[in-house]
């Protein structure tokens, strides 16, 4: 069917101010924050109820044109990125929360609802929703579930999917799935929420999600430290996580923490070394501070630290936290080509080792920009673009060297992808991670719920 026929079928349903198709809402619409592909898509919907969504699905069907959801579009595997003249469904104005459950200690929300609005509804209700990341101030629920978002705090709270106890999709065939419906047991069989949560939007579109809640944190506190060597990461990991109670543990190096800085950041400490950690933990009785402080000492004793910074406040605790998250927005002018990785956490000082050495060897001219959530072993990777070359040039060379990280990556088990999914970016990679007859079964339950492969063709993997 012609496009002028799609958008006829689609102006049916939707007024012109939720169908649109100038430029700047398709070129905004059409990509997320992996700037590696030209958007090209047929028009942007904004659906405002289920009803809406189950009609767009079936245009779709009826006229083969294809859908890719789109939420904040805060991902870095191209999975919002929409191309070939796609329709997007944006669920921007599906933003209401639906109701809280004080017994159960739950939300029910639509999909668009911001990740921070959702986390400052929790606090008004003395709870928090802990899944916690830089870009909480843009990422939508639908989309941090339908990629299974991490972020900072997984070595205490889990990921997404540890939240979600019950979701409402809409599949490929048009159908409204009503998934578990809040209950903390339900052994009826197959699980076919947990099948939604980090599937992409291949499978079907979140319309609705219940999510748990937990207690609020009393007083959370941060330090920052100053290591010599990678080796000395993991053993400051492994100590303080006896004697502290962790939420979060990351590392970035010299050269992020330069860009934050001249972003506007101040150093934590005068003290210049080649790595740094931030460790957030639980100090809400004076004894928290002391088992801090006594372990501070003994590693900077040890010469596994060798400066330091605990939070002494509120304002502080934010500050600090500010070096680690600022470092995406810092280098964004440098055009980053990305990696979001994982290995075992007692394999990433092995892995931190061989990638040292592969970058060293292979981007001898680049400049490498390491971060990451040591604690639960995901790192990421941000190779900077040479202001004088090439942007195709820049991607090409980028690629090459994946290949190699990514076979380090399976020798030593590890995943292509940990926070951002597969999307476009990781999808000719993905044997790397799911053996061939894993992704047999992948494309059978894609088959199962999208039989005519509407949702968000071309991400995860090509049809057979």
């Amino acid at each position: 069917m012609s496009d002028a026929a799609i958008l006829a079928r689609l102006g049916a349903l939707l007024p012109p101010a939720r169908l649109r198709t100038d430029a700047d809402t398709l070129a905004s619409h059409g990509r997320d924050w992996t700037r590696l592909y030209q958007p090209d898509p047929l028009a942007v919907a904004f659906p405002e109820s289920v009803a809406e969504v189950q009609a767009l699905v079936a245009i779709a069907n009826d006229t083969a044109c294809p859908l890719v959801p789109s939420g904040g579009r805060t991902g870095l595997s191209g999975g919002a990125v929409a191309k070939s003249r796609e329709l997007v469904l944006s669920f921007e104005r599906m933003n209401r929360i639906l109701g809280f459950d004080a017994v159960d200690r739950s939300v029910t929300a639509e999909p668009g609802v911001i990740l921070e609005t959702l986390q400052d509804y929790a606090r008004e209700h003395g709870l928090q929703y802990p899944v916690d990341f830089a870009a909480r101030g843009s990422a939508q629920l639908g989309g941090t579930i339908a990629t299974n978002a991490g972020g900072i705090k997984v070595i205490r709270w889990g990921m997404t999917r540890d939240w979600v106890s019950g979701l409402k999709v809409v599949t490929g065939r048009g159908e409204l799935l009503d998934l578990n419906r809040g209950l903390v047991k339900n052994n009826t069989g197959y699980d076919l929420r947990q099948l939604f949560i980090g599937s992409e939007g291949t499978l079907g579109l979140i319309v609705e999600a219940t999510v748990r809640l937990a207690e609020a944190p009393q007083a959370p506190a941060v330090m920052v430290l100053g290591l010599p060597d990678l080796e000395a990461i993991m053993s400051a990991f492994e100590r303080l996580r006896a004697a502290l109670r962790l939420t979060a543990f990351e590392c970035f190096s010299a050269q992020a923490l330069s860009y934050v800085t001249a972003h506007g950041q101040p150093r934590p400490f005068e003290t210049e070394t080649p790595w740094y950690a931030l460790a957030e933990y639980d100090a809400a009785e004076e004894r928290d501070t002391e088992a801090a402080m006594a372990a501070f000492e003994t590693l900077a004793e040890d010469g596994i630290v060798l400066d330091g910074v605990l939070s002494q406040s509120d304002s502080q605790w934010r500050a600090l936290w500010r070096l680690r998250e600022d470092i995406t927005e810092s280098i964004a002018h440098r055009l980053p080509y990305k990696n979001d990785v994982s290995v075992r956490v007692a394999r990433v000082p092995e892995f931190l080792r061989a990638m040292d050495e592969l970058f060293a060897r292979e981007y001898p001219d680049f400049e490498v920009i390491w971060f990451g959530h040591v604690g639960d072993g995901n790192l990421h990777i941000s190779v900077l673009q040479p202001p004088e070359m090439a942007r195709a040039d820049f991607v090409a060379a980028c690629e090459q060297v994946s290949e190699h990280l990514f076979a380090t990556l399976a020798a030593l088990g590890g995943s292509i992808s940990a926070e951002h999914g597969v999307g476009l970016v990781k999808k000719p990679y993905l044997s790397y991670s799911r053996d061939p007859a894993e992704i047999s079964y992948l494309r059978a339950i894609r088959a199962a719920f999208d039989p005519n492969g509407i949702l968000n063709p071309g991400k995860l993997f090509d049809p057979a």
